[in-house]
């Protein structure tokens, strides 16, 4: 079993990642931390084999607390999870072990892929019998099938809807009043609010008039 610790300050996305986390055979969540100062505790207590981690934490980056990890001689691989898109970074991640990076918002098919192709590099051992095999278990890691979205959505649409929709009120955002906020037709943001409550990231729910039929309502929901 691969045991995973969850590294994210937002209470709902570390539930949501958690839960993704134990969907996956063979992987199990060790502990959840919310700050670099929570995770070194965690990783004092219960040694974890990876760090599935948000880079932007209340206290610090999270490839600080990588570096100070390798110091103290913590070997936990890292796969880090961030809407950030900045290259260096990925670099610098890189150097540090980072085995993996995964872009804010993402679905549990993302994550899924992720993971499984994580386990597959890990289980390899032994000696290669040629480049053909270092090529292959190298592949396995590095080359991820697509995230999955559905055929006419894009990754920066979603992210933008998703951020609508969480910072909506309590009684939650129209597809009509997403598609305004994001600069999309009404129809194409209720294809992306479909998709999350499909993916399990919001719910929808009527709301009745004084005439005319109910109009939907998208709520963001937490995964618990």
């Amino acid at each position: 079993m691969i045991r995973v610790l969850v590294v994210e300050d937002d209470p709902v996305a570390a539930d949501a990642h958690a839960l993704y986390v134990e969907r996956v055979a063979g992987f199990s969540v060790a502990g959840v931390a919310h700050s670099r100062a929570e995770a070194v505790r965690a990783l004092d207590r219960t040694p974890v084999d990876l760090l599935l981690l948000d880079l932007y934490l209340p206290d610090g980056h999270g490839l600080a607390l990588v570096r100070s990890l390798r110091g103290a001689g913590h070997t936990a691989d890292v796969i880090a999870v961030t809407s950030a898109r900045d290259l260096t970074v990925v670099r610098e991640g890189v150097s540090l072990g980072v085995v993996q990076y995964v872009l804010k918002p993402f679905t549990f098919a993302t994550l899924r892929d992720r993971l499984t192709r994580y386990a597959e590099f890990r289980a390899t051992a032994g000696e290669a019998s040629g480049q053909d095999e270092v090529d292959r278990t190298l592949a396995a890691l590095r080359t991820p099938q697509p995230a999955g979205l559905p055929k006419g959505l894009s990754a920066p649409t979603l992210e933008a809807v998703t951020r609508t929709l969480r910072a909506a009120a309590a009684d939650g955002v129209t597809a009509a009043a997403a598609g305004t906020a994001v600069g999309i037709s009404r129809i194409t943001a209720r294809r992306y609010l479909e998709h999350l409550v499909t993916a399990g990231r919001a719910e929808r729910t009527p709301q009745y008039g004084q005439i005319g039929r109910p109009e939907l309502h998208y709520r963001w929901i937490s995964l618990r």
